[in-house]
């Protein structure tokens, strides 16, 4: 039998190690998922240590390598020795670095310290890792992401299609034809495509976007099925890529480019073929790690950006004192949130900085801490979700979380049968994988960098590489940097349309969503994302812009898309003659009043916001935004 087990050490590496410690067990079953049979393992008994001449001393002391070439090594360059074994790419890569002279060192350190004590690094180990070893599979990880790419698409193609007309067609408030054909004129050539890469430079008719919008939907349901997932990835990608690229401030949130961002993951990660099920080739290292690194950004870039703001609230733990009551399209939780108590405003406020600053690192850190930092994150988008309306940005946030668990903790929810075997993907295909990704990675991690300031004391030849590369990749939108409510809004302004034919009595047109009426409760209506009403409320808190006056405009016009918007229109025979905007202060009404009088606001006239506006003499509906003027009678 000894013989046998020689000729075996011949032709693969054999591990020794201390068969009666429950913490090199559970390491070995570890490195043997790793290895996948390339390394043999084997406790160090006294006849096969004679055989190869290794002493009872060093065998107590480390574990021991034997390679088929006979060299012999041990404890921490030993581990990282066996691992090159691996045929995972990325762990082999890890063994290398760790064999470097200065690592090398470090590891022998922590590798003598750690085996000096044994029993308390079993049970740290066994709180971090847990005590069944599992092996690290992400097929049904990146199946059940897809899914839930494919109904976030579904939703925000859904929510944009009832808008689209009123939003972007003829008669809408910011018609795409019209950009399209001024740049046409101004931009040459390819470069008009480079600036805004986009399928409405073949046509933007009213008609188009509507199919576009019915397109994506159909293609979201495609990939809801998991039928060619990778290709139809990199359709819904470059189709939700056509709308933001021309759509300005109206398609400019921060989970229209996440979804974008997180689309192009997608068809990066997405196996090919019709119907793959989960995927014969198993997602690489540089997959996990794109998505976990786009994890770390979103959270830790709103938790940093938030204290580099120098914002007051967030200093003095008030932020959330002010939260709830202006949020952009507050809910009835939100209400109710905000009047309890000032010391859980300050607890809440405290434990929103400590999540999306501290959690994030543990989004590289070992399982048992992945998983409380999905958890964690699950917590805080529910807690989102019920006290504010901020679209499909609270369902990709989760579905994105689901990288930072691995298919053991998956199977307890989806029990499916994950036991086909993996193919080795070939190198043309490793390499192509990698050519595409390496940029994002690049991008993603020089994004975090910058916070630091790390950027300007780097070389002049590195930043020039960076500048081009973000140059090129600047118009696809899909690496991108994230700093949800940075600063706090203390107030709430709210704009009220009102329409007249005689400059003395006004009627108000109603919205949807938007904060208004006193006595209507706040609704729910996430995750549909009602984007003129949410623009409302930036509207509030700056001057007119030019999108506002043409919104006018559109109602003065009597535009049926843009009056498709609104909830009410107080004038359904034919538009008035005049309308103008006047801009309030609101509060939420406290509880007791609330129950005495049934209002759920409280407001204030601050005066105009906009004078009262009519079209200009000789203007008839075309299409074109309107030209006006101020009404002098008013």
């Amino acid at each position: 039998m000894l013989e046998r087990r020689m000729r075996g050490t011949a032709s693969r590496p054999l591990v020794l190690f201390d068969g009666d410690c429950g913490f090199c067990r559970r390491w070995v079953a570890r490195w043997q998922l790793n290895t996948r049979g390339r390394v043999r393992f084997e406790p160090g008994r006294w006849w096969l240590r004679m055989a190869l001449g290794i002493r009872r001393a060093d065998m107590k002391r480390a574990m021991q390598l034997v390679e088929p070439s006979g060299r012999v090594s041990q404890g921490a360059e030993a581990v990282f020795r066996m691992l090159a074994w691996s045929p995972r790419r990325g762990t082999r890569v890890a063994a290398r670095l760790g064999l470097l002279p200065g690592v090398l060192h470090v590891a022998r350190g922590i590798y003598a310290i750690v085996a000096r004590n044994r029993r308390p690094a079993a049970r740290v180990d066994a709180w971090l890792f847990g005590r069944k070893a599992v092996p690290h599979e992400y097929r049904l990880v990146r199946w059940a992401f897809l899914r839930l790419m494919g109904g976030t698409f579904l939703i925000a193609f859904t929510s944009l299609g009832r808008q689209v007309l009123g939003l972007y067609g003829s008669r809408g408030i910011r018609p795409i034809r019209d950009r399209l054909e001024a740049e046409r004129v101004a931009l040459p050539g390819w470069e008009k495509w480079q600036m805004a890469p986009s399928v409405f430079w073949l046509g933007a008719s009213d008609k188009a976007l509507v199919r576009g919008c019915r397109a994506g939907q159909v293609l979201s349901l495609v990939l809801l099925f998991n039928i060619a997932p990778r290709l139809t990835a990199s359709l819904l990608w470059g189709l939700y890529l056509s709308y933001v690229a021309v759509g300005r401030e109206f398609l400019s949130f921060q989970w229209d480019v996440l979804l974008l961002e997180m689309g192009l993951l997608s068809a990066l990660t997405a196996p090919g073929g019709l119907r793959p099920g989960l995927g014969r080739e198993a997602p690489s290292s540089l997959d996990v790690l794109l998505f976990r690194l786009l994890v770390f950004r979103l959270y830790f870039g709103s938790g940093l950006s938030k204290l580099q703001s120098g914002d007051e609230t967030w200093r003095e733990l008030t932020a959330m004192d002010h939260y709830y009551e202006t949020a952009p399209l507050p809910t009835r939780g939100g209400w109710y949130a905000h009047h309890l108590p000032k010391s859980v405003h300050s607890a809440t406020t405290a434990a929103t900085l400590g999540l999306e600053t501290a959690l994030p690192f543990l989004t590289f850190g070992p399982r048992r801490l992945r998983q409380l930092a999905f958890w964690a994150f699950a917590g805080l988008q529910a807690s989102i979700a019920a006290t504010g309306n901020y679209g499909f940005f609270n369902v990709q946030s989760l579905a994105l979380g689901l990288w930072l668990l691995d298919d053991e903790a998956l199977r307890r929810v989806l029990p499916l049968d994950t036991r086909a075997p993996t193919r080795t993907r070939s190198w043309w295909s490793t390499g192509l994988s990698t050519a595409l990704a390496a940029p994002v990675m690049v991008l993603g991690t020089a994004e975090v960098l910058r916070r630091f300031e790390w950027w300007p004391r780097r070389p002049e030849r590195i930043l020039g590489a960076l500048g081009w590369l973000e140059s090129r990749a600047r118009a696809l939108r899909s690496v991108n940097p994230y700093g949800l409510f940075s600063v706090m809004t203390v107030e709430r302004p709210e704009i009220l349309i009102e329409g007249s034919d005689d400059g003395e009595n006004w009627k108000e047109y109603r919205f949807h969503y938007k904060v208004g009426d006193l006595t209507r409760p706040p609704r729910q209506v996430a995750p549909h994302q009602p984007r003129l009403d949410w623009q409302m409320w930036f509207a509030a808190l700056g001057t007119p812009t030019s999108w506002f006056i043409a919104f006018l405009g559109r109602l003065l016009e009597g535009s049926p898309e843009v009056v498709g918007l609104l909830e009410h229109n107080p004038f359904p025979d034919r538009p008035p003659r005049m309308v103008r905007a006047v801009l309030y202060d609101y509060k939420m009404a406290d509880m007791e009043e609330h129950r005495r009088t049934g209002v759920w606001w409280k407001r204030e006239r601050l005066g105009l916001y906009v004078p009262p506006l009519s079209l200009s003499p000789g203007v008839q509906p075309t299409g074109r935004v309107p030209r006006l003027q101020w009404d002098a009678q008013a």
